[in-house]
């Protein structure tokens, strides 16, 4: 889960954000320590920050600065290697929040201050970790909101980290090259023992542009 696998441009698209923006994320003074500086280079472990900081950023309008300020503040309360992962945030669309027990919230962008929550949840579902402590990441396809399915699957487990419909090893990039070369998603779906909602959902997938 620590091996640079992926270039900033193809995590870009898998988090589904410009990659100027990644690339701000992760040069000069980085918000994600990346497990390869020269060439740089992402993990797995990376990808997944960066899901978290792509939710802070459209779905509660976070300020960058802000969570630099959050996160330089975190560090001097507790030792996190992958704190965006590792440390439940709650927001209330202007600060973040950290609780430290069941009544006490404490304001991470200003100093220690207490304050009240709202959970990240949305993003946070799209992440699963199984009793062996094996990460899976089911990206944003289209919608990035609670009904979106989790049908693409990136695990660093299967496939070496690629994207695959999920529950399976198939290949969303070959799924829609074959696609492409004229194989109808009737034809596929029997031949891989899909639904064809599925096919459909990986050819989307890959088809789709990275937001703007």
């Amino acid at each position: 889960m620590e091996t640079p696998i992926y270039g900033a441009v193809e995590a870009a698209h898998y988090v589904r954000v410009p990659y100027q923006t990644l690339r701000y994320w992760i040069q000069g003074n980085p918000l994600i320590k990346l497990a390869s500086i020269s060439p740089p280079r992402l993990s797995f472990m990376n990808l997944m920050e960066c899901h978290m900081l792509s939710s802070m950023r459209s779905i509660y309008g976070i300020r960058i600065p802000k969570v630099r300020a959050a996160l330089e503040t975190l560090a001097k309360i507790h030792s996190h290697v992958h704190p965006l992962l590792d440390q439940p945030f709650e927001t209330d669309e202007v600060d973040l929040f950290i609780r430290e027990l069941v009544d006490q919230i404490v304001n991470l962008c200003r100093g220690g201050q207490m304050g009240l929550k709202e959970v990240l949840g949305v993003y946070l579902r799209r992440i699963e970790v199984d009793a062996t402590g094996v990460y899976r990441f089911f990206p944003f396809i289209e919608e990035r909101t609670a009904r979106e399915p989790k049908s693409i699957m990136i695990c660093p487990a299967v496939s070496f980290g690629k994207p695959v419909i999920a529950g399976t090893g198939i290949s969303t990039a070959v799924i829609t090259s074959r696609f492409h070369a004229r194989e109808s998603v009737d034809a596929l779906a029997e031949e891989y023992g899909r639904p064809t909602k599925e096919i459909e959902e990986a050819i989307r997938w890959e088809s789709r542009t990275v937001a703007a």
